[in-house]
């Protein structure tokens, strides 16, 4: 790759786990009401069909990953656990409520935040109180973030009995000096006898999570990981771009701009963990995403099935999915919600006894419409439509300069993202992203795309 392409569209871009971007959603969001009846249309409609998605956000973590953009509470006070427990059956038992008869749960997803900052005991709990009445779907996929420093047998366990086979440990880097500057506490020993212990107890998926471009880290010590990571061997390996936004999220100012590889240094840090990763026999899946031949994540891209959402890849769609927690988000199919991102604003709502959400989106058709492209190029990479459409005539003059730069093919009807372009995928769905052009705000808002 050249380094003109590189610096040409190498520009801040969304990563596209929904469209409209969460930063360009109503200004007003859907009342309760409109809220509500949109959940129960989607759930009856596809509820015995499909099943529905849940995603749990448990926010706490007892210190600072100072490369983290998630939404997290630093505390080392335990006590919280079961307050925050309370408050998210609270809140699905509102959900429940609006149903009227047993939801089949699909995917079920704990993420942070540490989720294993949590005691087994308290997951228990959790747990127990999500999946009373109701029933697994066929197929059905529960995972769950750990961090290797303090995931335990027990969670492990805990987890297991519940039905969960997958499981995502947080990696990043091996490197000590890399760890040290993101605070990133954790050793090479605990995520071998992590992994271990999950294969061990039964766990059909590992996933690992990697992260590229962070402070201090280096070309050669990045690809040592990635070797490292291939005698591992998890079933799937995300290889995140670091997102470096210190003006949304102040911890990332413990280190400077002069701490980051260039980006033609991250690109050399991409291109190197990428070819490792291919020569290991994983397969590239959409964006950031490695599997094995045999992972189920594999065999849904290749029959076409691959989904995405604010979960990220998942191996099936459902048209509903409910986010419980702080800051999680739901998806109804024509409208998505967020709950408050303060923990105290929360909890308020739910005495109030009102859904927790702050802020939300009503589809439009053309939103409906352009997510579809989106989706298609991210989980596909093609997309079809009608020769002529008007929402295809405004982004191709984008499309058709990525194509002169060998990015994608473009027919009169359809596009198809070639295996360079597949490195710019966030650039060619912002080609259809309307309320990116519409706003000229998005270098304030979003990470840089390489």
């Amino acid at each position: 790759m050249s380094t003109a392409l590189l610096e040409k569209y190498d520009v801040p871009a969304p990563r596209y786990t929904s469209y409209p971007t969460v930063p360009f959603w109503d200004t007003i969001p859907p009342d309760s009401g409109s809220w509500e009846a949109m959940v129960q249309e989607t759930f009856e409609s596809t509820n015995l069909s499909d099943g529905i998605s849940l995603y749990v956000h448990l926010p706490f973590c007892e210190r600072l990953c100072t490369y983290c953009g998630c939404n997290t509470r630093i505390t080392i006070n335990h006590g919280v656990e079961k307050v925050y427990i309370a408050a998210v059956l609270k809140e699905w038992s509102r959900y429940r409520a609006l149903f009227g008869q047993r939801p089949r749960i699909r995917e079920l997803h704990f993420g942070g935040g540490t989720p294993t900052f949590f005691s087994a005991e308290n997951l228990d709990i959790l747990l127990n109180g999500l999946l009373q009445d109701a029933d697994l779907a066929e197929w059905y996929e529960f995972s769950f973030e750990a961090h290797p420093g303090n995931t335990t047998s027990d969670h492990l366990r805990v987890f297991y009995q519940h039905g969960f086979r997958r499981i995502s440990i947080g990696v990043q880097d091996f490197d000590p000096k890399v760890l040290e500057i993101i605070n990133r506490f954790q050793t090479r020993d605990e995520v071998e006898k992590l992994t271990a212990d999950a294969r061990e107890m039964g766990y059909q998926s590992i996933n690992f999570d990697l992260v590229y471009g962070l402070p201090l880290q280096q070309h050669g010590s990045f690809v040592r990981t990635i070797e490292v990571v291939c005698k591992l061997r998890p079933d799937r390996i995300a290889l995140y771009s670091y997102a470096h936004v210190p003006w949304i999220k102040p911890g990332q100012r413990k280190f400077t701009e002069a701490d980051l590889p260039s980006p033609k240094q991250k690109l050399a840090l991409y291109s190197a963990a990428c070819e490792r990763l291919l020569e290991a026999g994983y397969i590239g899946i959409g964006m950031d995403h490695f599997s094995l031949p045999g992972d189920r994540l594999n065999k849904a891209a290749a029959s076409g099935t691959l989904h995405r959402n604010f979960m990220g890849y998942t191996t099936s769609s459902t048209r509903l999915l409910i986010g419980l927690g702080v800051s999680a988000i739901s998806d109804a199919g024509k409208g998505y919600v967020q709950n408050e991102k303060v923990v105290e604003k929360y909890y308020g709502s739910l005495e109030e006894k009102r859904f927790p959400f702050f802020k939300g989106h009503l589809m439009s058709p053309t939103d409906l419409e352009l997510r579809r492209h989106i989706l298609n190029i991210m989980c596909r990479f093609k997309t079809e439509w009608n020769p002529g459409d008007p929402l295809v005539a405004a982004a191709r003059t984008q499309l058709e300069d990525a194509e002169r730069d060998g990015l994608l093919e473009l027919g009169t009807g359809a596009l198809l993202v070639t295996p360079l372009g597949r490195s710019f995928l966030r650039n060619i769905c912002m080609a259809f992203d309307q309320k990116y052009w519409l706003s000229k705000t998005g270098k304030l808002l979003f990470s840089q795309a390489v």
